[in-house]
């Protein structure tokens, strides 16, 4: 009987380092992902302006 209680003392003791791991990876990818938009953006500039631009126009037309 008592292992299951034990059982979920360790999860939730593992719990906040695979969190932690999960926030480190999530970081990682949102970095590579702006990385990978500059490279583009420099690479196609007609493209990046007209994303700037649709992007302010939904921007603008956003109802807060």
């Amino acid at each position: 009987m008592p292992s299951p209680g034990m059982g979920g003392g360790a999860d939730r003791g593992a719990e906040p380092e695979r969190e932690a791991e999960r926030r480190k990876r999530r970081a990682q990818f949102l970095r590579e992902l702006a990385e990978a938009r500059q490279l583009r953006d420099r690479v196609q500039p007609r493209r990046a302006k007209t994303a700037r631009l649709r992007h302010a126009m939904r921007m603008r037309t956003f109802r807060w």
